[in-house]
């Protein structure tokens, strides 16, 4: 059956195409960074939450930067930990800022903000281990924060998602900490560009199948790490003993089946998985919040929190 388009995104990407905004892949590393932050960051953020503090919490080299989100819902509230999308490349505390401010407000966590290093300054698994880091802060100093150290989850979108299935197993190979949920939008998953999507939407929805080429040999140090489960989960062999997952998908989307087989994976593995698929969106319409102000965005965030809620009650 074929699917349409959502007549918000559709017009979206007409918009873009007719301002002229380069693909990604053919800019300078920091033109990207500057047209992301240009099309991510609004004027003034369309949600507020009770509170919002920046800080910086210990990591394995540097300080990693923290943007704390506290709901004005009375506490202790769990913790959810977020790390962005970007592509490993791209992205900061700013271009999700808020997509956060609307999570903690929906999901009444007290949602903890990311801001991992980046690639190709830093490459694989110096983000992933700035993420661990950040989120074992987070486990161990939870009543610091307002929240309560028994009830703890993680979330990312894009890369994101990737690096949030990536502190999934660290914490589990290592240890702890015990994470109760994690949330995957459209995670990029695999180190491979050969699935029915990325042909489907290799090019004019946004992010290309040349993005994301763009973007793993950014974040990669040699072809050997794709094949590593840190960077691309569905390699792992074992994917079972994660927390309950819940995996976002979108159709028109280069990545929607990594994330839709990863979301597979998970549930032969007996972890409780629940996948929502949004077939009419585009990859990253989860922080299109302001300009465009989509519908689908909030309700997907909507369905995010409740099933946060539901799994951390």
């Amino acid at each position: 059956m074929s699917l349409a388009l959502h007549a918000q995104v559709e017009e979206y990407l007409h918009v873009l195409s007719e301002q002229g905004f380069p693909p990604l892949y053919t800019q300078s590393l920091t033109d990207a960074r500057e047209m992301y932050r240009q099309l991510a960051v609004p004027d003034e953020p369309p949600n507020s939450a009770a509170d919002v503090t920046d800080r910086t919490v210990p990591g394995p080299e540097t300080e990693i930067p923290v943007r704390i989100y506290t709901p004005s819902a009375d506490g202790p509230q769990p913790a959810l930990v977020f790390f962005h999308g970007g592509g490993w490349l791209l992205g900061d505390l700013d271009t999700h800022d808020a997509l956060c401010r609307e999570l903690a407000n929906e999901s009444e966590c007290v949602v903890v903000a990311v801001d991992y290093r980046l690639a190709p300054e830093h490459r694989f698994p110096a983000g992933l281990e700035d993420c661990y880091a950040a989120t074992q802060w987070v486990a161990n100093n939870a009543e610091l924060i307002g929240a309560d150290p028994g009830r703890l989850a993680i979330a990312g979108d894009s890369a994101g998602g990737a690096l949030a299935v990536g502190v999934a197993l660290l914490a589990r190979d290592r240890g702890g900490p015990e994470i109760g949920y994690q949330v995957l939008a459209y995670p990029a998953t695999n180190y491979g560009f050969d699935t029915d999507s990325y042909e489907e939407n290799a090019q004019g929805y946004f992010l290309t199948r040349k993005d994301m080429e763009r973007f793993w040999d950014g974040y990669l140090r040699s072809e050997l790490d794709g094949h590593h489960p840190l960077a691309s989960p569905l390699r792992s062999e074992r994917l079972d003993e994660l927390p309950p997952t819940f995996v976002l998908t979108s159709g028109f989307d280069p990545l929607r089946d990594d994330g839709r087989e990863l979301a597979n994976r998970l549930s032969e593995a007996g972890v409780p998985t629940r996948q929502a698929q949004y077939d009419d969106m585009i990859h990253g319409f989860l922080t299109m919040l302001a300009d465009p102000d989509l519908d689908r965005a909030h309700e997907a965030i909507a369905e995010i929190s409740e099933a946060v809620r539901s799994e951390l009650a």
